[in-house]
């Protein structure tokens, strides 16, 4: 996450702090509104475990009304 956040930083002129809160609001916002197969990815993914390609394309499936 933190290279998220420097992105942010980089990105936006924010200081690191004020990039960190804002990655952070969306990133909770993500996990909180997007169906958990999704959401899991993203912790997934910031924690540099890789995206899980099926997983993920199980859950937009049914975003999608597909199963």
């Amino acid at each position: 996450m933190d290279e998220l956040v420097k992105l942010v930083s980089e990105k936006t002129g924010l200081p690191e702090e004020k990039a960190r809160q804002a990655t952070d609001t969306v990133i909770n916002y993500l996990e909180e509104n997007l169906p958990d197969p999704i959401a899991g990815q993203i912790d997934k993914a910031l924690s540099g475990g890789g995206v899980d390609v099926e997983g993920l394309a199980k859950g937009l499936g049914g975003m999608l009304g597909k199963k």
